[in-house]
């Protein structure tokens, strides 16, 4: 995990120098890192934005008690796994670290909103397509389950064309990461969510 370090400090930094106490964490991968209108998006939750790029939910369970255990938010937004699958992780493995983040956050938050966005697909990771498929799947049932103030947030769906291939218009020439009208889409699956936990 030390090739996260920097951004890790990073984060632990801004923390620092933060002047309003957080309600709404977003956690996770570059996705959540390069989201640059985050802030104006959810300005009305008072959201932070705690992505860190490279990451894995792996990592995101190993720094949760640097990262977000400081905060004191009234709910938190998860994507990540997306790395785990392109690093060669089965996806029960991905399910056992989502597991983990659970029960993390119940240990240390309570029963707090935990809303986990599906991974999403990609045209550069087309190879593990049915890979993305089946983690989606396992914790979507798994949230089904145990009900419990958890939250599956499909944007798989509304990112796929009719034949169920990735939509390029959603993600930058690089066929990986979300470009501005991705986060649009985002935005606007996620809101409803949003809006519900803060009532």
């Amino acid at each position: 995990m030390q090739w996260y370090e920097n951004e890790v400090q990073r984060l632990e930094q801004e923390k620092a120098v933060l002047q309003y106490e957080p309600k709404m964490v977003f956690y996770g991968s570059s996705s959540i890192r390069l989201w640059d209108s985050l802030y104006q998006d959810f300005a009305a939750y008072q959201p932070v934005n705690l992505g860190f790029g490279g990451s894995t939910l792996a990592a995101c369970v190993w720094f949760f008690d640097r990262l977000l255990a400081p905060y004191h938010p009234e709910s938190i937004i998860v994507y990540a796994g997306d790395n785990d699958l392109g690093d060669g992780r089965h996806p029960e493995e991905v399910f056992i670290f989502f597991k983990q983040l659970v029960a993390s956050t119940r240990q240390r938050f309570g029963n707090i909103p935990l809303a986990f966005i599906s991974i999403k697909p990609s045209i550069s990771r087309w190879n593990i397509v049915d890979s993305i498929r089946y983690t989606n799947k396992i914790i979507e049932e798994e949230i089904k389950k145990e009900g419990n103030n958890l939250h599956f947030v499909n944007v798989y769906n509304r990112m796929t064309d009719n034949a169920g291939y990735p939509k390029r218009e959603f993600l930058d020439p690089d066929g990986l990461h979300i470009n501005e009208k991705g986060y649009a889409l985002w935005k606007e699956i996620l809101l409803p969510y949003v809006s519900a936990f803060s009532k």
